[in-house]
């Protein structure tokens, strides 16, 4: 899908400044291709990027965390619903006091007070050459939001309106960053990380490197 670059959403240090363009800004120094300027309006609330959400030194802990149970397992090639490639996951209640300290400012940007929330944080990491295809989290396991830390490497991530494919969005989400979606992204958006030989952003090609998602959720209902 060739982004039309008429309908863009820029701001910040990957394509300098649009001012010029009169493209719409997007949150926090995210980068936001859209199909249509309305769409990037109306999903302004529901979609956004923080980059730099976590240090060097956050990502290295959780890295001396996950790194020796990944390392037990093998990259899965296929999957029990078909949605992702080459991929090693897990799922983890407790956390040192490093991480857990992000976490908890994770939930406290993300959740409202008093939201249930997945007990379990679901770890998945891609290999370089896994990727993520169009899929849409199932509603019996997971609510409304659905906020994600992106680690070791850079991705772009391509929601698609189930019912019109031909409304799109891209997210260039930077090492490090933070990604929330919320509400009619959640439910009515697929979404999907794409290969690497496919990680183009506004003609410009973002490498994609094995990259580790820490995911968080809240409860149905």
């Amino acid at each position: 899908m060739a982004p039309d670059k008429s309908v863009v959403a820029c701001r910040g240090r990957y394509l300098g400044s649009c001012a010029s363009s009169g493209l719409l800004a997007a949150k926090d120094d995210a980068l936001i291709l859209g199909s249509s300027r309305e769409l990037v309006q109306s999903l302004g609330s529901q979609v956004e990027v923080r980059t730099g959400f976590i240090t060097e030194e956050d990502e290295e802990a959780f890295l001396r965390e996950l790194e020796p149970g990944l390392k037990k397992k093998r990259y899965e090639f296929d999957h029990w619903d078909d949605a992702i490639h080459g991929y090693r996951e897990t799922e983890r209640v407790r956390w040192g006091a490093a991480c857990e300290e992000v976490l908890t400012r994770v939930r406290s940007v993300v959740f409202a007070d008093g939201s249930k929330l997945l007990g379990p944080v679901h770890v998945l990491d891609l290999d370089k050459t896994g990727y993520i295809k169009p899929h849409i989290d199932s509603v019996k396991f997971c609510g409304s939001t659905i906020a994600g830390l992106s680690l070791l490497s850079d991705s772009i991530m391509r929601l698609v309106k189930e019912d019109s494919p031909s409304q799109w969005l891209d997210l260039l989400l930077p090492r490090r960053s933070l990604y929330i979606l919320r509400d009619q992204a959640r439910y009515n958006f697929t979404h999907e990380i794409l290969k690497d030989e496919e990680s183009v952003f506004n003609g410009q090609r973002v490498p994609r490197q094995r990259r580790i998602a820490i995911i968080c959720r809240n409860l149905p209902g």
